[in-house]
């Protein structure tokens, strides 16, 4: 058994709530700009003051519909700049937020609004108010409101004759031990369960996030632009902190326009889950591969890579620094653009980043900030900081909280940012946090200078015929660094041997497939052998991180990607592992009968 515990960093508050930091802000600078929305093809700017009174606006239109403390607001819209007022709204009465993924299917839905009790809810589209119609079927909601059809208009009427009192009785009564949300998690097997986290959770999570991120949250000009879900706890998170410590935040609800939302918004700093930056990454080289730069775009990335290591090593040598120098003026500063051309810091949590990427982008001038969390640690428990950064770990626990290896390498966790426990649910709260540590069910290890290592899932060990453990996790993030591939899910429980199911990134694919005269479809190519050559060189450096008995010994190239509204991902694109086999039974059959 090992452990690390961090001392508290600042004093954690023990009454108030989330929304005191709006009504702070908004006496102590009125006109500081702390969001921007969208407004057609432009940016609005939002003030400290212009904010709170939109969001009392709101929070009264609630109150005249008869939001009590406690009652359950389900909240369904993408992410963007109502989502935070809707947000900040419910909690100025006491009430709870529960997010619901935009892209939720119907049952996700109905066992969500069953679960959780809401009897309120707000929702973007038309779309999604008939869903939520359908999905409660015989227990209709009290009240709904559509913000595509003046959602925030309607509740403002509704509430123009609560008094400013009345709002002010009901924000005071809401205290740091008073249940905020109630998030579910992604459920990638059996049923969703409800998280309770408490305004005192996120307190705790921001007090002492912020205080170690200081060079992102109190830079000169920062601002963040969000376009991971803010019904995850992640997103969810720097939007808390964002509030607090008066960073512009944007809002990016379109995928399709995050590139240009980027260069006009200029964010100082990002959050995203490893994917993204995986996906970015393919992308440039793709697209340089396509232009007939691709050598030159593999020999400036090995530079930035070889940079960084040696940044830890020391100091780069001087042919080094002028390699890179030169392909900072080439190619680095191009990538740095894509980012919006300010951004000098990114936090990456959700899963493991792999060590090469992190290296990439700090030889670019990007340091990503690994960190490692859940939703039922409200975010982050440990995280990689300016002043404390190992590439290839995530990081130390947060200042107030431990974190332990028990006896068969789980981690668990202690400290105040620890979800209360989970709605309706009393076995799986003393299952969780019965002995007074949340087991994440995370395998892990700690150095001794209190980095933490996340080496896989409890659950996902694979045990071979032969009887050798294999962790899936490391293997399949080897595999997935390669440019060419999306998904990786290694399979094996109970077989002679590990293979790997594979998935193809469309977009990777097609100047790959351009350069090489061949078709851009995925299911033209999964017996190439050119293309199979490309997944044999991932498969090849991942097995050369383990024994030969844990080595991938065969793979399939499935004919279409995994996605999160064919079922098979998590809306922060983990693999949904249990689906995926149970759809693809057959191949996974085939691979060992070969």
């Amino acid at each position: 058994m090992r452990e690390y515990a961090t001392p508290p960093n600042v004093e954690m508050p023990t009454t108030g709530s989330l929304v005191d930091d709006v009504v702070i802000n908004a006496a102590e600078a009125p006109d500081a700009v702390v969001f921007c929305r969208h407004d057609g093809d432009e940016w609005r700017e939002v003030t400290a003051h212009e904010f709170l009174e939109q969001v009392t606006a709101v929070a009264k239109g609630l109150l005249a519909a008869g939001a009590r403390p406690g009652d359950r607001v389900a909240l369904m819209c993408r992410t963007r700049y109502e989502w935070t007022l809707i947000d900040y709204a419910i909690w100025f009465v006491g009430a709870v937020t529960v997010p619901v993924y935009p892209t939720s299917s119907h049952d996700q839905v109905a066992w969500i609004l069953r679960d959780s009790g809401a009897e309120l809810a707000v929702v973007e589209t038309a779309g999604h108010a008939e869903l939520v119609r359908a999905a409660t079927g015989e227990r209709p909601l009290r009240r709904r409101w559509v913000l595509d059809e003046g959602g925030i208009e309607q509740l403002t009427t509704q509430g123009a004759g609560v008094e400013e009192q009345v709002l002010e009785r009901r924000r005071a009564e809401t205290r740091s031990d008073s249940l905020a949300t109630i998030i579910y998690t992604s459920g990638t097997t059996g049923r969703p369960r409800g998280c309770m986290l408490t305004h005192g959770n996120f307190q705790h999570e921001i007090g002492a996030a912020v205080e170690e991120l200081d060079a992102l949250f109190a830079g000169e000009g920062a601002a963040t632009l969000l376009f991971l879900p803010l019904a995850h706890v992640f997103a969810r998170v720097i939007q808390v902190g964002a509030v607090r410590t008066r960073v512009r935040l944007g809002f990016s609800p379109d995928a399709r326009n995050l590139v240009q939302d980027l260069a006009a918004f200029r964010p100082t700093f990002l959050l995203a889950v490893p994917r993204v930056f995986e996906k970015l990454f393919n992308s440039a080289s793709q697209r340089a591969a396509a232009d007939g730069r691709g050598r030159i775009f593999d020999r400036a990335a090995e530079t930035a890579i070889a940079y960084s290591r040696a940044l830890d090593a020391g100091r780069p040598g001087r042919v080094l620094r002028i390699r890179h120098a030169v392909f900072d003026r080439l190619v680095y500063t191009r990538l740095r653009e894509l980012l919006g051309g300010r951004c000098a810091y990114a936090v990456s949590g959700g899963a493991p980043l792999g060590e090469r990427i992190g290296h990439f982008y700090r030889g670019i001038g990007v340091v990503v900030l690994e960190g490692y969390g859940l939703t039922e640690t409200s975010a982050a428990v440990t995280v990689n900081t300016p002043d404390g950064l190992k590439i290839g770990t995530v990081g130390r626990p947060l200042g107030g909280t431990t974190v332990r290896v028990a006896e068969d390498g789980e981690l668990c966790v202690r400290g105040g940012q620890v979800l209360r426990g989970y709605w309706r649910d009393e076995a799986a709260t003393r299952a969780a946090i019965g002995d007074g540590w949340f087991h994440t069910g995370d395998l892990g290890e700690i150095d001794d200078e209190g980095f933490v290592r996340v080496t896989g899932r409890k659950k996902e060990i694979l045990v071979t015929a032969g009887g050798k453990n294999v962790a899936p996790a490391g293997l399949e993030d080897q595999v997935r660094a390669h440019p060419l591939v999306s998904q990786c899910l290694v399979v094996g429980d109970g077989r002679p041997f590990v293979a790997a199911l594979v998935t193809i990134d469309p977009d990777a694919l097609a100047p790959w497939a351009d350069t090489r005269g061949k078709s851009s479809v995925v299911a033209d190519l999964v017996d190439d052998p050119a293309l199979r050559a490309e997944v044999q060189g991932a498969v090849d450096a991942a097995n050369r991180t383990v024994s030969q008995a844990e080595s991938i010994r065969g793979f399939t190239i499935l004919p279409k990607d995994w996605t999160e509204e064919g079922g098979q991902l998590t809306p922060s694109l983990k693999i949904k592992r249990a689906v995926v086999m149970a759809e693809l039974r057959r191949e996974i059959d085939a691979l060992f009968d070969r």
